[in-house]
């Protein structure tokens, strides 16, 4: 007879309702009764909600069979049984364990499934293993909001982002799909919800690791460490559930910028400990100990004077620092870097990575420094300067520069010398040199000053002719009458020239006795004149001049000339009363042409 999925044969179960099998063979069997019993019979303990094991009966391509003894088999998807590749995990005659989902006597079906008996076993072995503190194997399966999933014998199970690793993870999809250890938080059943930690471990090893590192932990040790942050001030290296301190200036002994120009993230690292102090638990770390100081003998490997090449590794403002070996800097101000040039910053002259030729001019062992010069190479051209072009020295060169003051020659290679603008002429008021230059202009001047100390380098082009002013007062003695040309008026005199380059002055005082408002009423630029000499001075370069008392002097002789035609050479009282009061007279104007010039130079 057909029963369920099956065909069930009445000789099969025979022994279970018939008599001695002499009863069989005789024919006294009654078939109605031992199929009832069949039906009626009871198959051991098949509950509900319970896990049993079955065999497999039967494997095709949707289903599986399993026989758990009841009166049918049970049917499961073949979806339950296939593994990571997709190819069925069992096969006929595996015993397996299934959970019984319901069952029904009168019909004889099963309904079984091979999954939720795996979640019911898994379920019992996490929530043991929670009472104990156990660790479980799992992989991460995917990311999710707030952490990731992860697979725990076909149970998932949840791992929150902050449970992931003792510090934030920096790419979080790269922990999809890697198996580790975890430890579990909390269970609910009737949700299915499980969850997990991997920083619980993680804290537990750093912690026993960090003990056993305390026993033994010591200064002057040498240590193994992991990089496990980076900063701009060092970098901090997990030694086995401690962590350490390696400070930049202790990287190296030469200098960087930055410690990622030493180590990465991850990097494993020998270290020396510096110091460490067990109630804090702070350790210094140091990686330049583990090398000989390159600072020792720093004397006797760099004299002063010695001459040595090197990479710019550093600029700043007042200068830039260059290698002379691993671990050893020297600096280069920026006053040593060139004899001429007037540099604003060191980067006019060099840039990092050059390669430059130095000398050692000075070095500081307990300070760690040395002193570098690049100009010190080459011979100091000022020396060149000095011995080759002497004061008085006449030389040409052409003019590169002008400004108000004066112009520029290049003289040597970096070395300008300047021409004053009070040096282009003995006799022109000259306000600006272009009135009579301009740049590129060749000419001849005289040396006047080489100052090394100062580096100043002055030339002069009207010392090339004789000062005229030398031979005025020979030339031009005081009373001396001489005729010039009115060159300028102002409000208080009058500026003659008498010749070329040399100019006297007509105190307003001194054009006439009566009184001028202003001079220009009476005279105009270019008028010709004469006048007498009142005062004369080479050093001060002045000729005072006046038109009045030469006046005067011409009527006296017109007077005297007349007393002498008229035959009476006796001087009356009154003669000798007005000579000593034009005496007088005379001395006041000399006073006021003085004053008079000094106001003209002030006023220039």
């Amino acid at each position: 007879m057909a029963y369920g999925n099956f065909t069930v044969g009445v000789e099969d179960y025979l022994p279970m309702t018939t008599k001695p099998e002499t009863d069989f063979l005789d024919g006294d069997i009654n078939f109605e009764s031992a199929l009832e019993d069949y039906l009626n019979c009871d198959f051991g303990e098949l509950e509900e909600g319970t896990i049993v094991k079955g065999e497999v009966v039967r494997v095709d391509n949707d289903n599986v069979l399993v026989d758990v003894n009841f009166k049918s088999e049970g049917q499961i998807p073949l979806a339950e049984f296939l593994d990571a590749s997709g190819e069925p995990a069992v096969k006929v005659g595996d015993i397996v364990d299934v959970f019984i989902i319901r069952k029904n006597d009168q019909e004889g079906t099963i309904a079984l499934s091979y999954e939720k008996a795996k979640r019911m076993q898994m379920f019992d072995q996490l929530e043991g293993l929670q009472e104990k503190e156990g660790i479980v194997t799992g992989t991460i399966t995917r990311r999710i909001k707030g952490g990731y999933t992860v697979d725990i014998g076909g149970v998932e199970a949840f791992l929150p982002g902050s449970h992931v690793d003792l510090r934030p993870v920096p790419d979080m999809d790269a922990l999809v799909g890697q198996e580790f250890d975890f430890r579990v938080l909390k269970i609910n059943r009737k949700r299915s919800n499980v969850i997990v930690s991997r920083r619980v471990l993680l804290e537990e090893e750093r912690d026993n690791k960090r003990d056993d590192l305390l026993k033994v932990l010591e200064e002057g040790q040498t240590v193994v460490g992991r990089a496990k942050n980076i900063t701009e001030y060092g970098v901090f290296v997990d030694l086995g559930g401690l962590d350490g301190l390696l400070h930049i200036t202790d990287m190296s002994w030469r200098r960087i910028r930055h410690p990622k120009e030493m180590v990465q993230l991850g990097q494993e690292m020998e270290l020396k400990v510096l110091s460490f102090d067990k109630e804090t638990q702070k350790v210094s770390l140091g990686l330049k100990q583990l090398v000989p100081d390159p600072w020792q003998d720093i004397n006797e490997r760099f004299p002063i004077g010695k001459h040595m090449s090197g990479k710019i590794t550093n600029i700043v403002d007042y200068g830039a620092f260059v290698e002379l070996e691993p671990g050893v800097e020297g600096l280069v101000h920026i006053s040593e870097m060139s004899w001429t040039r007037k540099l604003r910053h060191p980067s006019q002259m060099v840039k990092v990575g050059d390669e430059v030729e130095v000398v050692i001019i000075g070095v500081d062992e307990d300070k760690k420094r040395v002193s570098l010069g690049m100009k010190q190479v080459k011979p100091n051209p000022w020396d060149i300067v000095r011995e080759k072009y002497p004061e008085g020295t006449i030389i040409e060169g052409t003019i590169k520069n002008i400004t108000e003051f004066g112009m520029f020659l290049g003289i040597e290679d970096g070395i300008d010398g300047l021409i004053h603008v009070s040096d282009i002429s003995w006799t022109k008021k000259i306000r600006h040199p272009n009135e009579m230059f301009q740049a590129g202009d060749v000419v001849q001047a005289k040396v006047l000053t080489v100052d090394q100390e100062n580096e100043k380098f002055t030339l002069g082009i009207k010392q090339l002719t004789e000062d005229p002013w030398t031979h005025v007062p020979s030339i031009y003695p005081v009373g001396k009458s001489v005729v010039g040309t009115i060159t300028n008026i102002t409000d208080f005199g009058l500026f003659v020239e008498v010749e070329e380059g040399v100019e006297g002055l007509v105190h307003v005082s001194e054009i006439s006795s009566k009184k001028i408002k202003s001079p220009s009423e009476m005279f105009k630029e270019g008028d010709k004149i004469d006048a007498k000499v009142i005062h004369v001075s080479a050093d001060e370069r002045r000729l005072g001049l006046s038109i009045k008392q030469l006046h005067e002097e011409n009527e006296r002789k017109k007077g005297k000339e007349y007393h002498s035609v008229g035959g009476d050479a006796a001087q009356t009282l009154g003669d000798l009363l007005k000579q000593k009061m034009e005496d007088a007279e005379e001395a006041r104007g000399e006073h006021k042409q003085e004053a008079a010039e000094e106001a003209s130079e002030k006023q220039e």
